[in-house]
Formats: C-alpha cells, sequence, structure tokens
C-alpha cells in the first residue's frame, strides 16, 4: 500500500503529543558544557594513548627491540686476552692463556624441564655448585639481560671438561676462554694485582662491562684495566621461530689487550720480596714491605709487600681455590692490602732529615751548632717544679752537630729544631749548650712537610694510595678539646705523635735528598713521562748538609746504619723507629740511597712489630742495596769501560 508524506507528519506530532503528555517532560536547550566535557574526555585518552606510544618507542624501546630481535638473533661474544704485562727487562709478569669455561644456555634452561633437571645435577655432580647456587646465578642474570649465557665455571680441569662433554644436555656448553697467569706469582703479586669477574658494583660504575667480562681487580691489573683489557669479537646467530639455525654472521673480531711495560726490575723485585721474607721469618715476624726507587726520575724499581698471596689463586677454579681465598680474606695479617701504597705510618727519625733542611733554611741551627744530650731533655712543670716533663732520646748522645746527631739519631737534637729550647729554670734542668733555640714551631713545620709533598697522595700510578695525615693545632682542639703544646711539637719533631705519611711520600722526600732537591712523582708504567712535583733544588746547601749526616750514619762507628760500611760503595741512610699500638709494638724503618755522589737506587724498608727497632731493618737493606750494586751498578759500570 502506498504511503503519503502526511501520513508520516501526521504519525510523528502524534507521538511527540503522547510523550509530552504521559512524561511530563520539558524540552530546554542543552548548552556547550557537555560538549566540553565530552571534548576533555576525549582529548585525555588521546594523550594517555599517545603517552604510551612515546614511552614504548623511547625509554622502553631499546629493551623491546632487544627483546624482538633476541627473538630471531642471538649474540655471542668471543673473549679476547688481556694485554701482557713485563718487566723493566721484557720478562713476562702477565699473560693471558687459552682456557675452557662452563657457560649456561639459559634460554634452553629455563625452557625446557629436562634440560633444567639434567643440568641442575650436572652443575652439583662435575662443578659442586648447588641447585640453589645455580638459581641465584640465573635470577641474577635475568635481572640484567635474560638472554646473556652464564658462566658457570672458568678455566675448566681437564676432568670437568671430560665429564661435561659426555653430558647429553644442550644447556651446558663449553666455551674458549682466556685465564689470567702470573709465572712469578706472590713476588710480583703487590705490583701486578689480579682479575677476577665483574660484580654488580663493577657494572654500576662502568656501564661498558657485560656480566660475564673479567677486569682488574689489584695493583697495575685495575689501575690500567681499560688498556689491557681486549675486545671480545661478537658474533650473531640468527634463528628462525621454531629455534632453526638460519645463518650465523660476525660482527668484530677480538682485539687482544695494549701490552704494559713496567719500570719494575725484576731481578731486584724476587730479591727483595726473597730477603725481606727471610728477614721476617728470622724475627717470627710476618708483616713488612719495602720499595726500591729510582731518585733520579721517580722510577719504581720495586716494591714487595709481606704477607704476599699468589694472584694465580684467582685465575683458578674450583672449591679448593675458593677455600684458599677465603682464608687469604679471613686473615688477620691482610696480605690483600698492599700496605706499602695503602697504609700509612709514623715515620719515626726518618723525618730527621726534612726536620734539618728546615732548620737550616729558617736559621734555627747551623751545621756546627752543638748540643748535648745525656739521653733526656727535661721542661719545667709550672705546677709542680719537682717533677719536670721528660723527653727521652733513644740513648746517651753526649754533644752532637747536626751531622752527629742525623748519623747517631739523636732525639734531644731534633726536639730542639722542631720545638725549641725548653724554657729556663734556676737552676738550669739541662745543659747549657741547649737553650737559646727558638725552634721552628708546629706552624712552620707543617708548611715545610707540605713543602715536600707530605699528607697527599704521590699521584703514583697505582690503585689506592693513602694521603697520610699532617696534625695541626687546630684539629687537636677540634679532635680532643685540648690545645696544642710543646710536648707535641716534640713528638712530630721525631716522627712520633699523630703525624702519619704514605710510604711513598716517605720515600719520595728521601729521593729529594738523594739528587739535591727534585721530588719526582713516583710511576711504574714506562711510558709515563717522568714529573717533577716539587722543585727545591734552592735549597742545595742545606740538602748537602744533611747528606752529610746520611752518609755519617753509615760511615761512623756510631752512626745507627753503621753494620752497612763495608759495601764496596758509598751509601747514605737514616734509621727511624716508630712506636704505635700506646707503645705496646715499635715498627723498624729504613730510608737510604746509593752510590752517595751519583744516586741510582733509594730504598725503604719497614718491618712492622720488629724487635729491635730500627736494627732490625737495617740488615735487609745492607742484602737489597748491596745486590743491586752487583747486579746492576758494576755491571752497567764494566759493560761501559769494555771495548
Amino acid at each position: 500500500m502506498k504511503r503519503h508524506s502526511y501520513d508520516d507528519v501526521a504519525f510523528e506530532d502524534s507521538l511527540n503529543d503522547d510523550w509530552g503528555r504521559d512524561l511530563d517532560v520539558a524540552e530546554v536547550p542543552i548548552g556547550n558544557r557537555p560538549l566540553a566535557y565530552l571534548g576533555v574526555a576525549v582529548a585525555a585518552v588521546i594523550a594517555a594513548v599517545a603517552f604510551q606510544v612515546i614511552f614504548l618507542n623511547w625509554s622502553a624501546g631499546a629493551y623491546y627491540r632487544a627483546r624482538a630481535e633476541d627473538n630471531v638473533a642471538q649474540y655471542a661474544e668471543t673473549p679476547a686476552p688481556r694485554g701482557i704485562i713485563y718487566d723493566r727487562e721484557g720478562d713476562v709478569l702477565a699473560e693471558s692463556k687459552a682456557a675452557f669455561a662452563a657457560v649456561l644456555d639459559v634460554r634452553s634452561f629455563i625452557h625446557d624441564a629436562a634440560a633444567r633437571t639434567s643440568t641442575l645435577e650436572a652443575a652439583q655432580n662435575i662443578l659442586g655448585l648447588s641447585p640453589g647456587a645455580v638459581d641465584s646465578l640465573v635470577t641474577s642474570s635475568a635481572a640484567e639481560d635474560f638472554a646473556t649465557p652464564i658462566v658457570l665455571r672458568d678455566n675448566l680441569t681437564p676432568s670437568e671438561l671430560v665429564n661435561l662433554q659426555a653430558l647429553s644436555s644442550g644447556a651446558i656448553k663449553i666455551e674458549s676462554d682466556f685465564v689470567r697467569s702470573y709465572p712469578n706469582g706472590p713476588a710480583f703479586a703487590s705490583v701486578v694485582g689480579y682479575t677476577g669477574r665483574v660484580t654488580q658494583n663493577d657494572l654500576a660504575a662502568d656501564s661498558s662491562l657485560h656480566g660475564n667480562d673479567f677486569i682488574g681487580k689489584a695493583g697495575v691489573e685495575a689501575y690500567y684495566d681499560k688498556m689491557l683489557r681486549g675486545t671480545p669479537g661478537i658474533t650473531v646467530e640468527y634463528r628462525d621461530a621454531q629455534g632453526h639455525l638460519l645463518r650465523t654472521e660476525t660482527k668484530s673480531t677480538p682485539q687482544i689487550g695494549t701490552p704494559l711495560h713496567l719500570t719494575i726490575d725484576g731481578g731486584l723485585q724476587a730479591y727483595l720480596a726473597a730477603r725481606l721474607g727471610a728477614g721476617l721469618r728470622a724475627l717470627g715476624r710476618t708483616v713488612g714491605f719495602g720499595i726500591a726507587m729510582d731518585p733520579r726520575n721517580g722510577q719504581i724499581l720495586a716494591l714487595a709487600d709481606l704477607p704476599g698471596f699468589d694472584n694465580n689463586l684467582f685465575s683458578g677454579s674450583g672449591t679448593s681455590t675458593s677455600a684458599a681465598i677465603q682464608a687469604l680474606l679471613a686473615s688477620p695479617d691482610k696480605p690483600l692490602f698492599t700496605r706499602a701504597v695503602a697504609g700509612y705510618y709514623n715515620p719515626g727519625s726518618t723525618i730527621k732529615p726534612l726536620d734539618a733542611v728546615a732548620g737550616l733554611t729558617e736559621g734555627v741551627i747551623t751545621p756546627e751548632r752543638t748540643v748535648f744530650s745525656n739521653g733526656v731533655l727535661l721542661v719545667p712543670n709550672p705546677y709542680d717544679p719537682s717533677t719536670p716533663s721528660r723527653y727521652l732520646d733513644w740513648q746517651y748522645q753526649g754533644t752532637v752537630n747536626l751531622a752527629s746527631a742525623l748519623a747517631q739519631s739523636s732525639d734531644v737534637y731534633f726536639y730542639l729544631v722542631g720545638g725549641g729550647s725548653p724554657p729556663e729554670s734556676v737552676p738550669l734542668l739541662n745543659d747549657p749548650s741547649d737553650y737559646g733555640i727558638k725552634g721552628l714551631g708546629i706552624d712552620r713545620l707543617h708548611s715545610w712537610w707540605e713543602k715536600f709533598g707530605l699528607g697527599k697522595p704521590t699521584g703514583v700510578d697505582l690503585p689506592g694510595e693513602a694521603a697520610g695525615f699532617l696534625p695541626t693545632p687546630a684539629w687537636k682542639q677540634a679532635h680532643s678539646g685540648t690545645p696544642w703544646l710543646l710536648g707535641d711539637t716534640y713528638n712530630v719533631s721525631i716522627g712520633q705523635g699523630d703525624l702519619l705519611l704514605g710510604p711513598l711520600q716517605l720515600l719520595s722526600y728521601i729521593n729529594a735528598i738523594a739528587n739535591g732537591g727534585t721530588i719526582w712523582r713516583p710511576f711504574v708504567n714506562t711510558a709515563s713521562t717522568p714529573q717533577v712535583d716539587e722543585n727545591l733544588t734552592s735549597l742545595a746547601a742545606e740538602i748537602v748538609a744533611v747528606q752529610r749526616g746520611m752518609v755519617a750514619g753509615v760511615a761512623t762507628p756510631r752512626g745507627t746504619a753503621y753494620t752497612m760500611h763495608d759495601l764496596p760503595f758509598c751509601a747514605a741512610a737514616k734509621t727511624g723507629s716508630a712506636q704505635v699500638k700506646n707503645n705496646a709494638e715499635e715498627n723498624a724503618l729504613f730510608v737510604g740511597y746509593a752510590p752517595c755522589n751519583n744516586p741510582q737506587i733509594s730504598l725503604l724498608i719497614l718491618i712492622e712489630n720488629s724487635k729491635q727497632g730500627s736494627l732490625n731493618a737495617v740488615p735487609i737493606a745492607k742484602d737489597v742495596m748491596n745486590w743491586y750494586y752487583v747486579n746492576r751498578m758494576a755491571t752497567a759500570t764494566t759493560t761501559a769501560v769494555t771495548p
């Protein structure tokens, strides 16, 4: 039936009338506010979507791209050997040797239940790793990079290698690797150091590292790690969704690290370590160190720290190796702590040559000025004249001038140089010759310490160098709430009290005495350019006067190093004893150089908790200097004059 337009109109009018009547609906305009709300909602949705897109592409894009690529590509690193470390003669001190490592394929381990079970059994039975240890490795690795294989064991033994190769499980793979080898082990460990796997702290500190990298942990292995570290090769395997290998692509080949040539004299280093060890055993002691340098340029010729350790342990594997490392870590002697670099000590009487230069320069003394020491310096007590303060000399010295005071190591003489004469009393408490010296005082002493480079690291290219400590009156007031006293100045003037020096600082200042006033920065890399840290050659006259005293310490019968007088060359020396642990123990020190007129070697020997103070260090120093003369200086002279 045909419909007409008027019929539609009538129907709509009727419907509207019914709704308006039945529902009582009033027609009102809705305005623009709902549309505005709708627009805001739509904009918010668009913004949220845009933010998510930006986040996924920019902030997390690298992660998701890596996951997507990892579904089809698997990257593998081919390890590169570290650079070889040589001594100054070209002998090898550290090298990388080919080895094998057991590596866990994390994907197979996680997704294949059968492989997981057999892998855990093999890890425990062959490698001695508990299931919990393996799971812990997987968990920590997944937090960093879920696709990186995990090294379960480095440097596999032949039996471990054979047993792992016989496994049917594909989760443990055998890969070629390199292990660090140290041909001379303990004798050079204090200088060369060792390597180890990176830790979480290492990864956080250096974004270029990967979870399976080896890096230097101590010695020059640590200081020059980036130079020694090789660049691994990168290989990519592309697979389809079913895991079938499509192709293999070599992105880069491994590059060996840069070699490092040290200033260390291998023969001297070995002899110093052996002679120091023999000396410690004879005394029933375990802790000591020696440093030899070339005072002409700052090269470190030898640095031996005992008790030593075999740095090859850190390249080993197995429970016995782990137990040995734990024993080193637990030892009260702290064999992994390089005292010659990172320690700091009271210098004892080895500070006296510096006092002498300062006293001469400041006009406090002259080389001829004499004082008398009967073994004690008395200072009046203003509160009780009957009980004067006593500052002991280590023995009766008699009348001494600068040279004999250095040779005999008179404490009273250097009390007066540093702190000045005590107040006069009636009657005089000391010999009349002990009065009239104004002394340097703590402020001038402190200035001279700094002038000779004390109280700060030398800048040696070895890790962990100590700064030492130079006390001041302000520090004492803040630290103990008491003022600086004359007795404090007396104590630091003979290297006691709160004065603490790093061993390299001490020997560097002795080098300046030996060479006429140049403080060279110590270094062990032959590629380094010798650097002058302080030029004190303007003090040449004062230094010459001090040199005479150090020569007399060896040449005169009352010299503290007189047992060295029969060496076939002229040597200069200063000994020292430092009271430590509330005077319960005494460290023995020796510093010296040879030959006197053209020094080619300077030497520091320190023995902790010695039996007879400095006397215990002198025989070791004598033998080391004699070895160097016979094997290096005399040989060089003979070679030079041979037609």
